[in-house]
């Protein structure tokens, strides 16, 4: 599957909180796991709602 995160947003996003702080190549890997994992619970939420559609509150 396709990488579902942008390395350098994040990256830039984690430098505007704090100019010092680096990233290690590793927690790309970790929150794309948990991306992943809060996308499938949505999805879940949402068929047991009987949607097809994903809203804010299946999040």
């Amino acid at each position: 599957m396709a990488e579902m995160i942008v390395k350098s947003k994040v990256k830039d996003y984690v430098k505007s909180l704090d100019a010092e702080m680096r990233v290690n190549p590793e927690f790309y890997d970790a929150l794309e796991a948990e991306i992943k994992a809060l996308i499938e619970k949505a999805v879940k939420r949402a068929k047991d709602e009987g949607k097809k559609t994903l809203y804010p509150r299946h999040v």
